[in-house]
């Protein structure tokens, strides 16, 4: 790719940035069995779809008009948004027939954008949860000149990640593939999945292809001389791509640790949706969610869990750290920690479950089949 400096127009130093692409295309394959009849952006958290809090969020910012980049299972999306006017927002929809990567669906979304060449457009994943500032990146953004600038953050351990070095002026100077020796930690720094592109380097990016914007784009824009800026911001941040991490992600947006203006009710232990039967005796905490039509029976111990629509925790249960898919059940005294039950299961009376176990959605396990420890 060439840089785009040498063919198309500057950022203006003062333009906003109101709109934005979305890429919720991705079939949350490490997310099964939540996944199997929801894409993942549409899975709820805290209450409502984990999309609603990334919508609610970029509205907030004043982004005003939103392309969704669908691709798996397409067709859920916009008879749940429409055209976003619930939100403040106007969306639309643009599906790829054929898997193109993340700058490929950026560039098959950009017939959908109406920013003028030198504009910043927001392009975020539909998998981080987050407390990014975005308007201080568009301000960084404009306030560089850049073609490019990404949200970075800083992690403990960054070897799962690839590494973004920047300069002390924050110039992106490399992007490092997942580092495998010690000595090929340069930084802590990693693509946190939110970007601000001037609306030209869209524009440049091959069409009708696959294309990654981490292994393709960015490496050829900063060969070719492109200003790539990075903005650290280590506000809260985290990448739902595991059941665990979703469920963690659920909770802490009811606890408040994740902020959205989107969580249908007062920040806390617990939050109850309309419609959901919560016995008078159980105990909810630790940030769960009980969606609509959910039972929660007598005695039962429900902490930091997600209990989505038509669920039903049987008296005595005990659920930990897991997510109970809609229509499914827990069987009374059953104990989950660490567990994710499919859409439809059915896990009977006495069970013991942990550590990262999936049911898959419409599985049925009888009573007193499976333990951890040994029989009381």
């Amino acid at each position: 790719m060439r840089a785009p400096r040498e063919a198309t127009t500057a950022p203006s130093p003062t333009a906003p940035a109101t709109e934005a692409v979305l890429l919720v295309g991705g079939k949350g394959t490490r997310l099964r069995p939540l996944t199997v009849h929801t894409p993942k952006p549409m899975v709820p958290a805290a209450g409502v779809p984990f999309l609603t809090h990334q919508l609610a969020r970029a509205r907030a910012a004043g982004i005003e008009h939103i392309v969704l980049a669908t691709s798996y299972l397409a067709e859920v999306f916009e008879p749940y948004f429409g055209d976003g006017s619930a939100l403040g927002l106007h969306l639309e929809y643009v599906t790829e027939t054929d898997p193109l990567g993340t700058g490929g669906a950026i560039r098959n979304a950009a017939h959908r954008l109406h920013s003028a060449p030198g504009d910043p457009v927001l392009v975020f994943n539909g998998d981080i949860l987050t407390g990014l500032d975005i308007r201080a990146l568009v301000a960084t953004h404009r306030g560089a000149g850049a073609d490019v600038s990404l949200h970075l953050t800083r992690v403990p351990d960054p070897r799962a990640f690839g590494l973004v070095p920047t300069d002390a002026d924050g110039r992106v100077t490399a992007f490092l593939e997942k580092p495998q020796a010690p000595e090929e930690i340069v930084t802590d720094q990693i693509n946190a999945g939110a970007y601000v592109f001037t609306r030209s380097v869209i524009d440049a990016i091959p069409a009708g292809r696959p294309v990654s914007v981490e292994r393709e784009t960015f490496p050829d824009l900063l060969a070719a001389g492109a200003h790539l800026q990075g903005m650290v911001d280590s506000t809260y941040w985290l990448d739902l791509g595991t059941p665990q991490a979703f469920v963690r992600g659920s909770a802490d947006l009811v606890l408040g640790r994740a902020p959205s203006p989107a969580v249908p009710g007062r920040c806390g232990e617990r939050l109850v949706l309309p419609g959901a039967d919560v016995a008078e005796d159980a105990k909810l905490s630790g940030g769960t969610s009980v969606a609509a039509r959910a039972v929660i029976g007598a005695g039962a111990r429900v902490d930091g869990s997600a209990i989505l629509p038509g669920a039903w925790i049987e008296p005595g249960a005990v659920v930990k750290n897991s997510l109970v898919g809609a229509g499914a059940r827990v069987g009374s005294r059953t104990i989950l920690d660490g567990v994710v039950v499919g859409d439809g299961a059915h896990v009977g009376p006495d069970n013991e479950l942990r550590d990262g176990v999936r049911v898959w959605c419409g599985a049925r396990i009888e009573q007193g089949a499976i333990r951890f420890s040994s029989d009381m």
